[in-house]
């Protein structure tokens, strides 16, 4: 709760509670299509009637505030403003929500938290509070956070949050010896990928899983998907590549998605090579992890998927770097030849074990799909 020393927290009612569970099942929407921006939704009330509301829909366009207010027209005078994040107070693409708000007359702003971008960060709490509007801040804080948990990652720590994604058999098995992997999930499990990777910053792999696989690393709806569902940014596929041996791979490179080469600091690049690419240090043989993620931070990143292969997998595991593992667990063995999980990982006693939250689990079609994030030691 955001109150000074000298205030007693809100208690906030039953009709503030439902305004603002709506307000966040609207920011919702834009899942797909805000980024690098945070989601956002705004619902503007008279008592327990919502006149207004409105949600972030992609970046450079209005905001979640803009929308409910003109929703809202002449009865947004006098109401209360529920908003999931604090509203600018800055002239970016758009004007400042802040001053929106003031001109409409609202008496009173309720945000779930504040914006800890530094353009905001206060700044619009602030200007509404001098407007005479009264503000209070904290309702369903937790909620609003995890929403936007990859924005909060690149502003609040300077790297996008990490997700690792992974098919795997019953017995833990990614691929078999020879590095055959398709399929081990099923069509729904693979369909749902889509939609992680749809909300997903970036799709990140290694040198090797485009020498084995040629993926493509785009997002593909099937057409049974509603329509109005399909709508998302393309997240950028990021290859990390020392050598650039895999420029000559070309699925990597298909369609509207952007691509981009991350490749160690004396790799050669042809001269006539039209692909982004950047390097970042290698260290005893291995890419600065560390500073992968923050050279996608710095591009805008909020969240990373990374589909790779053991190897890859193991190292951003071993760093320290993993926010949560997202597994499709396929009822099939492949048997002890198979290639496991995740390469490197030293545990040799208890003590050292790496420790999981259960976060979700749900099946799909035959699959069960499992979220795990690491408890915080």
């Amino acid at each position: 709760m955001d109150t000074p020393a000298s205030q007693t927290p809100t208690a906030f009612s039953a009709i503030d509670h439902a305004m603002m569970a709506r307000a966040l099942r609207l920011a919702e929407r834009g899942t797909y299509t805000t980024k690098p921006n945070p989601m956002v939704g705004c619902v503007i009330a008279q008592g327990g009637e919502a006149v207004g509301e409105g949600w972030h829909q992609r970046a450079g366009g209005p905001h979640a505030e803009v929308f409910a207010l003109q929703e809202a027209g002449e009865r947004a005078r006098g109401a209360t403003a529920y908003v999931t994040l604090e509203p600018c107070a800055h002239v970016g693409r758009t004007g400042p929500c802040a001053d929106a708000l003031i001109a409409a007359g609202v008496a009173r702003v309720v945000g779930a938290m504040r914006d800890p971008n530094r353009k905001v960060d206060g700044e619009g709490f602030a200007r509404l509070r001098a407007a005479g509007i009264a503000v209070d801040i904290g309702l369903m804080e937790g909620l609003a956070r995890e929403l936007n948990h990859g924005f909060l990652s690149r502003v609040e720590r300077g790297r996008p949050w990490l997700r690792v994604k992974l098919a795997t058999s019953f017995d833990g098995r990614t691929a078999l010896a020879s590095g055959e992997s398709k399929w081990i999930s099923g069509a729904p499990a693979r369909e749902d990928v889509q939609r992680w990777r749809a909300r997903s910053g970036a799709i990140l792999t290694g040198a090797g899983t485009v020498l084995m696989d040629d993926p493509q690393l785009t997002v593909r709806f099937s057409d049974a998907m509603p329509e109005h569902e399909r709508a998302f940014v393309p997240p950028l596929r990021v290859v990390l590549d020392p050598g650039l041996a895999t420029i000559g791979r070309g699925r990597v490179r298909e369609g509207d998605a952007p691509t981009l080469y991350i490749h160690a600091p004396d790799a050669r690049v042809p001269r006539n090579f039209d692909a982004q690419h950047a390097w970042v240090p290698v260290r005893e043989g291995r890419f600065d992890l560390e500073a992968v993620l923050r050279l996608l931070a710095e591009r805008g990143v909020n969240e990373v998927q990374v589909e790779a292969g053991a190897t890859l997998a193991g190292a951003f595991v071993t760093a320290g770097l993993v926010d949560e593992l997202l597994l499709y667990v396929a009822p099939v063995m492949l048997g002890e030849a198979a290639r496991p999980m995740f390469d490197g990982l030293r545990v040799e006693a208890m003590t050292e074990r790496m420790t999981m939250r259960l976060v979700e689990t749900r099946r799909i079609g035959e699959d069960i799909r499992v979220l795990l994030r690491p408890e915080a030691g």
